[in-house]
């Protein structure tokens, strides 16, 4: 059990530290990007995404850096990076600009894990997913190309080629990181029945 002098250190308590405050401002900027983009304001949406993006890095900085980290901002933290990614590719698939075979996928993926994660909660075996390097390689081609996307129609520049194969690097990270998961996920089901 946490002592209060450990929460007030930005221990791994519940407490909203600077890099948790961060966080919620990112979640916040959410709905005005999707907004913008909605409303055909590339340019701003690109511009407040690329701000979400810096203040990620910036928040796990001060986390790291300085001792900040919470137990709060473990969950927080990638909660945020979904609540933005999935609501720009949905927005984005919506309005045509991106196909909407991908947002299928990459919205699929989130809702598999999740859904994974009920599920093993439901039947008394509970499991804990930890974000592995290609989850994190996945996450990163998510940004870059919803980045990409709205910098090229904001600013008119032709990247299509670009965009492809980012596009295609987005499918092919989101179908691993959904075998790595899968697979950690049957493999802890199977030693938990095997343990009762």
């Amino acid at each position: 059990m946490q002592n209060a002098g450990n929460k007030r250190e930005g221990g791994p308590g519940h407490n909203l530290s600077i890099p948790n405050l961060i966080t919620l401002a990112r979640i916040l900027l959410v709905p005005v990007v999707v907004w913008l983009i909605a409303s055909g304001e590339l340019r701003l949406a690109f511009l407040l995404f690329l701000a979400a993006a810096i203040s990620d890095a910036v928040d796990g900085f001060l986390a790291k850096r300085f001792g900040m980290k919470t137990e709060l901002g473990a969950y927080l933290d990638p909660a945020a990076d979904k609540v933005l990614i999935v609501s720009i590719y949905v927005t984005l698939g919506i309005t045509g600009v991106i196909p909407l075979w991908i947002v299928i996928l990459v919205v699929s993926r989130d809702l598999m894990i999740v859904g994974a994660v009920i599920l093993s909660w439901l039947v008394g075996q509970p499991v804990t997913i930890k974000p592995h390097a290609v989850s994190k390689a996945n996450t990163a081609a998510q940004i870059l190309f919803a980045g990409l996307v709205l910098a090229s129609h904001g600013y008119d520049f032709r990247s299509d080629l670009m965009l492809t194969l980012v596009m295609a690097m987005v499918a092919v990270l989101t179908l691993l990181s959904v075998a790595f998961y899968v697979a950690e996920w049957v493999r802890h089901m199977n030693s938990a029945e095997v343990g009762n």
